[in-house]
């Protein structure tokens, strides 16, 4: 496609898009003859993808860069929901296996980034890649080894019993939700819609129902915090439709 189809696909201007590119956010389009681009859908994802950033996360082009570069200067938080248009770009801007971040980079802001990570890769929580640079994590990975970290900075860590492998109760919790999630998503769509409607509809639910979960989450600890700090109850852990063992003796 031509850079006028890039735009109406989009909704994003040319000029806006000649920034991405400068930026290096986006893959560089192949050139049939001089003076000739033709764009791909990869493009179309990719200036979706920035633009998403941009407007959902409040995410500024030079903090997409250093992001997408193995490093977060800017010092900001990045909600769990960012990733995943990372990802994207990453994986349509140079390929996975090349636009992975080193886990020496993570180590200059985070010390303990290694030991972090050995363990949520333990937990097969993060995978982690050995390669002529070193130790290297997908941006998702990466950003996970981070929320932790600043977890450790938040004040949890092993003097208070809150080693990295405390986490591996959030393995079966979200094993469980995102199976439920696929399967009722299937039942309900299988048969009815295409492909392309079906990952429109993902799109848009999958992170908002990340926050949804997050908030359902939130208030629930609070309340569990709040009975047991103020009338001695029992807080109750069991997954869905299991009732909990009590101790007879």
């Amino acid at each position: 496609m031509k850079m006028r189809e890039l735009e109406a696909k989009t909704g994003v201007n040319r000029e806006t898009i000649r920034v991405y590119f400068r930026e290096g956010l986006l893959p560089e389009p192949s050139r049939p003859a001089r003076n000739v681009a033709d764009y791909g859908e990869e493009h179309v994802r990719s200036v979706l993808a920035v633009r998403k950033l941009q407007r959902e996360s409040g995410m500024t082009i030079p903090q997409i860069k250093s992001v997408l570069n193995g490093s977060n200067t800017s010092g900001r938080s990045l909600g769990a929901s960012v990733f995943s248009h990372l990802e994207e770009l990453v994986a349509s801007r140079v390929g996975v296996a090349q636009g992975m971040v080193s886990l020496r980079s993570i180590q200059e802001e985070y010390p303990k980034a290694r030991i972090d990570a050995n363990a949520l890769s333990r937990l097969g929580i993060v995978d982690l890649v050995e390669g002529p640079e070193g130790t290297m994590l997908s941006v998702t990975d990466a950003g996970l080894v981070g929320i932790w970290a600043r977890m450790r900075q938040a004040g949890f860590n092993e003097a208070l019993g809150f080693p990295p492998e405390i986490l591996g109760y959030y393995i079966e919790a979200a094993q469980y939700v995102a199976g439920m999630e696929a399967q009722l998503f299937l039942e309900r769509v299988e048969g009815r819609m295409d492909e392309e409607a079906a990952a429109a509809m993902l799109e848009t639910a999958l992170p908002a129902m990340l926050d949804f979960f997050g908030i359902i989450r939130q208030k629930t600890f609070l309340e569990n915090i709040g009975r047991k700090t103020r009338n001695g109850e029992s807080i109750s852990a069991a997954p869905p439709g299991v009732v909990e063992k009590t101790d007879k003796n």
